[in-house]
């Protein structure tokens, strides 16, 4: 059989990984730790980004003294690392591969040296034939700055490495056109990028370990399929899916996200997840607008701005909006505010954001 892709992440749920107890699911675990080596066998790299810390700690301790959620969130994935990534080690070893774990926050994709950091890392885990395990390190993460889940932080992976896929693993066969416990409700095979969908008719309902929804993995997914990366979420709880999947076999039950055929570049894939990075803002003109929007690549310049929101040195991320408040992009600043109020509406030759470091909706 032909392969699909070589190049892969694989997210794993909590809902996945874990019996309705709360306790890990280790013959689940094998399962999938199997068709991942099967993968590898194939030639595919993959790195495998897994939800169940929380959840396999929830399940060793048992609280003392009530917590906030953030400390009980803490105490628990601690715990639960260790024996998540001991039982992924331990299978990955009976099938004669070395895996590694990888413990990341969100802030490190706001910072573009760590970022690169973190890829070379993963660049060479791969090229050494290790499996990348990889997970939210909740242990230290602030609220503000977690990822929304590990939907997110699988998204930022595999944008980040260039990969040509991601596969979501969760409960349920995909995105459906209603709540999947509606009769009336249809899985959806196919979402072709930048088609139309009656988005909140899709289920926003949250798993019981995790912290996503399915609105979650159908927003990730459309950005993914944006930047050229297929995704496809399919159900975890199923035998060989990852396989069948993979190996495009008509078993494959799906809905797979047809990506755009143009391709971001890798500057402009981090920018494309930095919303949440962002310092400040600047409103643009009607003509600076109609600009950025046409065919041609353009850079903004600061002619082109009349408004600055927040605050924001030379080499920070900003959002670009119009008059309608309506966001437009996210870029590069080659200014400090201050110089922005300053010097906005002139004609300065150096562009405020040069177009390569600069990501449009």
């Amino acid at each position: 059989m032909s392969l699909l892709y070589n190049r892969i992440v694989v997210k794993v749920g909590s809902n996945v990984l874990t019996r309705e107890d709360g306790m890990l699911n280790v013959s689940r675990m094998a399962h999938i730790v199997d068709q991942i080596t099967s993968l590898r066998n194939a030639g595919v790299q993959v790195i495998l980004v897994t939800s169940g810390a929380v959840a396999a700690g929830r399940a060793e301790v048992e609280l003392q003294r009530k917590l906030d959620p953030v400390s009980s969130r803490q105490l628990w994935s601690a715990v639960g690392q260790v024996k998540l990534i001991n039982q992924y080690a331990e299978l990955f070893r009976e099938n004669g591969i070395t895996c590694a774990q990888v413990l990341t926050t969100k802030e490190n994709f706001g910072d573009r040296l760590h970022y690169l950091n973190m890829r070379n890392c993963m660049t060479t885990l791969l090229d050494n034939c290790v499996v990348p395990v990889v997970n939210e390190n909740d242990t230290i993460s602030v609220t503000e700055l977690m990822f929304t889940d590990n939907d997110e932080l699988s998204g930022l992976i595999a944008s980040m490495m260039d990969m040509e896929a991601l596969i979501i693993l969760t409960n349920v066969d995909g995105v459906y056109s209603g709540s999947p416990e509606d009769p009336d409700s249809r899985l959806i095979p196919k979402i072709y990028h930048g088609e139309s969908l009656d988005i909140e008719a899709i289920s926003g309902k949250k798993s019981n370990f995790g912290r996503g929804g399915m609105l979650t993995k159908f927003h990730i997914a459309s950005k993914l399929a944006g930047q050229g990366i297929a995704v496809h979420i399919a159900n975890g709880i199923k035998v060989n899916t990852l396989t069948n999947i993979l190996f495009n076999n008509s078993e494959a039950v799906q809905t797979h996200f047809i990506p755009s055929r143009k391709k971001s570049t890798g500057v402009r894939k981090w920018l494309a997840h930095s919303d949440d990075f962002a310092k400040g803002e600047v409103i643009i003109n009607d003509g600076a607008r109609e600009a950025l929007l046409s065919d041609k690549a353009i850079s903004l310049l600061l002619i082109g701005i009349v408004d600055v929101v927040g605050y924001f040195h030379d080499g920070d991320i900003v959002r670009v909006k119009d008059s309608n408040g309506e966001l437009i992009g996210l870029g590069k600043a080659s200014y400090s505010s201050e110089e922005v109020l300053n010097e906005m509406g002139g004609k300065k030759s150096k562009p405020f954001i040069h177009y390569d470091y600069l990501y449009l909706l």
